[in-house]
């Protein structure tokens, strides 16, 4: 197996990090402090044709694989546009999956082109505030009237919100006292965002303050039975079709960040003079520094590992897990490495280390914990009984 990207693949990070040299670090430190949305490069992207990098090339999408769009994703991140930068895209890019999959050819035709030109804008609305990760137990409610289904519940932590006209929405149509098993009676929607009946709330949080992330209360949306994705109960069927893609994905964003935040402490502990000589040349710097590279490097294997077994189209579920689970960490230590190598500095908005590390938060918790991760590897790799 080769672990070398093709020339198309370089190409692809070559011309990605290109655009993303037009919305440099300060374009970042400016929408990280005013929290406007990052339209323009998420524009730029779509116009270039980065956006359907991943969809069937018969709606408007380039057809390449997750291992292609995971080269996009990581060079996003390691310019310094960070979660932000990747956040902003997520389901634009890849979020529609299981439209692709498992929608109707009509459902294909009209809604995948015009989110690749971003003419429609489109959340997830699938976490729940009193469910969390247990997503088999989701309370939003569909409830079929004939011709279609009035909704009402609440989602959280629903990224793009504020920006969109779309909703991927999962909720359950059969109730828990109906169904064989949890997993059943949920079914995915795809359909308008009517503000009418769908109150969106932010959410005043830790990091990537121009990326939105809301509490959204649904009360008596009518969704037209059209718009269910495959067959009524059938929706997190769907969603899972779609995880390991997702995890991949987080995972070479992950090591981007943490390569970005990674190069701005090794350079400035080039620059930075202490005692005569560059702090650089002290073990005490060297090390940590070195042992995060080692960590990122090792991360990435298994993340593109992860993604050309999925374009194969073979299982990796467990190598998706732990890719996420590996990038997630070692970005984290090289963020934190990072704002320790700049000492005070590190402290201070105008290095952006300190931005690295509150955005690589993230995906350290979500959208699965790492120690959720260490109980489905124990289970699936090594044959552990079942802890949750």
């Amino acid at each position: 197996m080769s672990f070398f990207w093709n020339p198309e693949q370089q190409q692809i990070k070559d011309s990605v990090s290109k655009l993303c040299q037009r919305f440099d670090d300060q374009y970042w430190l400016e929408r990280d402090k005013d929290g406007i949305f990052p339209e323009d490069f998420c524009r730029a992207l779509a116009d270039e044709g980065w956006m359907g990098i991943a969809m069937p090339e018969e709606y408007g999408g380039s057809g390449l694989g997750i291992s292609d769009a995971a080269v996009m994703v990581q060079a996003i991140t390691e310019s310094g546009a960070g979660n932000a930068g990747f956040a902003a895209i997520a389901i634009g890019m890849f979020g529609l999956n299981p439209v692709v999959v498992f929608g109707t050819e009509e459902q294909k035709s009209s809604w995948l082109p015009p989110i690749i030109q971003r003419k429609d804008i489109a959340c997830f609305a699938v976490t729940e505030p009193n469910t969390g990760l247990d997503t088999t137990r989701l309370k939003t409610r569909a409830v079929d009237q004939g011709d279609h289904y009035l909704v009402k519940g609440e989602k959280i932590w629903t990224s793009t919100a504020q920006q969109c006209n779309k909703m991927l929405l999962i909720a359950r149509t059969k109730d828990l006292s109906e169904t064989k098993k949890p997993i059943d009676g949920l079914s995915l929607f795809y359909t308008d965002l009517d503000r009418d009946y769908v109150e969106i709330r932010p959410i005043d949080k830790m990091g990537r303050k121009s990326v939105d992330s809301n509490q959204v209360f649904i009360d008596g949306l009518r969704v037209p039975k059209d718009h269910l994705i495959g067959e009524e109960g059938k929706g997190f069927r769907y969603l899972l079709h779609g995880l390991n893609a997702e995890r991949i994905l987080i995972s070479a964003s992950m090591v981007g960040l943490g390569r970005c935040a990674l190069q701005r402490a090794a350079d400035y502990a080039r620059e930075r003079v202490v005692f005569g000589r560059p702090i650089g040349m002290n073990q005490a710097i060297q090390h940590p520094l070195a042992a995060s590279w080692a960590e990122l490097e090792a991360a990435n294997l298994m993340a593109f590992h992860a993604a050309a077994l999925y374009d194969a189209g073979q299982d990796c579920g467990k190598e998706a897990n732990a890719g996420k689970y590996l990038a997630a960490e070692a970005a984290y230590k090289a963020c934190t490495n990072a704002v320790m190598t700049h000492g005070g500095m590190g402290y201070a908005k105008e290095f952006h280390v300190e931005r690295y590390f509150r955005e690589c938060l993230i995906h350290r918790l979500a959208p699965i914990s790492p120690q959720l991760i260490l109980s489905y590897l124990a289970e699936k790799a090594l044959d552990l009984p079942k802890s949750y």
